[in-house]
């Protein structure tokens, strides 16, 4: 019985990203092909993030507005959003970063990069 809970849960994590199972499978595939350990699958999500993600973006973190003006990936293989505000700057774990209901051009793969990571 935990088993089918789980496997529900699964899909509806799918069906709440927007992205149908197959095209995830695809997504993850392309980021992480010949990827053998953490850093370059790590590697291989901030290329395709980095491709795919049209920036700048803006979002609204805790209410506030803010521009995502970069991303970068760091030496702990986290790939963070660099949000700024005037002229405030902070780095946000893109996994963590909210996404308006009208997602960037490219905001599927961080989507994709969610499910990966097991975080949707």
């Amino acid at each position: 019985m935990r088993a089918s809970k789980g496997k529900k849960r699964g899909n509806a994590r799918k069906a709440r990203c927007g992205i149908s199972a197959a095209r995830l499978a695809e997504m993850i595939e392309e980021a992480t092909v010949d990827a053998y350990d953490e850093c370059e699958q790590a590697t291989g999500w901030f290329t395709v993030l980095e491709e795919h993600l049209d920036l700048p973006f803006e979002t609204d973190v805790l209410g506030v507005r803010v521009v995502v003006e970069a991303i970068d990936l760091r030496d702990d293989n986290r790939i963070v959003a660099v949000c700024t505000r005037g002229k405030e700057k902070q780095a946000i774990s893109i996994a963590d970063l909210p996404l308006r209901t009208r997602k960037p051009a490219g905001g599927e793969w961080i989507e994709a990069y969610r499910h990966w990571l097991g975080g949707l």
